[in-house]
């Protein structure tokens, strides 16, 4: 199976959908054919933050597999065709593209303590989550 982002005009996306392996090679062709409209582009359900992961590890066994435009495309995520890739929303004004792995990065990095945080929209800073 094969995964296709339909795209509106701002390269935002409106839709994925599955397309059967049969036709996956001309997907692009097959999905305007069948939907009768829009603009596709190929997405890969086991790529996100520029890393092809093994298939149903959760995204947490990385394989050999070729990333495929950075992310696993999703509704409302744009497709910038300068970097091939699907970004994501984003989520508050002070974070950051990180341009590898095109996933947005917040201005104070993750604690690495052991504990469980959650961003803090109002404060811009971790909270200890509980």
């Amino acid at each position: 199976m094969a995964h296709f982002a339909e795209l509106d005009e701002n390269n935002v996306v409106l839709q994925v959908v599955v397309v059967d392996d049969i036709h996956e090679s001309d997907g692009e062709n097959w999905c305007r054919n069948f939907f009768g409209t829009g603009r596709w582009k190929q997405t890969s359900y086991n790529t996100q933050g520029g890393v092809h992961y093994a298939p149903n590890s959760n995204y947490a066994t990385p394989d050999t597999g070729t990333e495929f435009r950075k992310n696993f495309a999703g509704i409302g995520y744009t497709y910038d065709p300068e970097k091939d890739a699907f970004i994501d929303y984003k989520s508050s004004s002070t974070w950051v593209l990180d341009e590898d792995t095109c996933q947005w990065i917040p201005p104070v990095p993750y604690p690495d303590d052991g504990l469980h945080y959650d961003w803090n929209y109002d404060t811009e800073s971790w909270d200890v989550a509980g």
